[in-house]
């Protein structure tokens, strides 16, 4: 089995860029980056230091219910290129540890998986975690601030 890190989705990303909505119905705020805490969530790597970026509110579930958090984000302002998924970001890697959390099909937190899990350990945890059919994707979030970063899927 094969861990993928899923950047954010492309047409979502575009639309943000071009001035559209975010989650609240608002254009997202302009902002320049310091180069440090700044992870974009289309390249997952952090916004580089005097680089225009986005922030917005986020909420990476398609359907409003009571387990859909609502967070703030960064994105680079100019294009970038998508992280391929096939390996851990750079964005999880500058962080000691981060919460590691199992969703089902339904789109509900598994109860008893959120852990917060050293960076060199979320590959081994997320395994983990799939090793139950009930979990469909792992969502990655700052241990500190509690924003979402990546969803982690699992394909054979």
């Amino acid at each position: 089995m094969t861990l993928t890190y899923l950047p954010f989705d492309a047409a979502t990303v575009a639309n943000l860029r071009a001035g559209g909505p975010d989650a609240y119905g608002l254009p997202p705020e302009r902002a320049i980056s310091t180069g440090t805490g700044t992870p974009c969530r289309c390249c997952l790597q952090n916004v580089p230091g005097g680089a225009e970026m986005l922030i917005c509110a986020s909420r990476p579930f398609s359907d409003l219910q009571p387990y859909a958090e609502t967070g703030p984000i960064f994105l680079s302002a100019a294009d970038c290129t998508p992280h391929n998924g096939a390996t851990i970001p750079p964005v999880l890697t500058t962080s000691p540890d981060y919460l590691l959390k199992a969703y089902d099909r339904r789109d509900r937190i598994i109860y008893g998986t959120g852990q917060i899990t050293s960076s060199g350990q979320i590959a081994s945890y997320a395994s983990q975690l799939f090793e139950s059919a009930e979990v469909a994707y792992v969502d990655v979030r700052s241990a500190r601030n509690n924003c979402f970063l990546t969803r982690i899927t699992q394909t054979p």
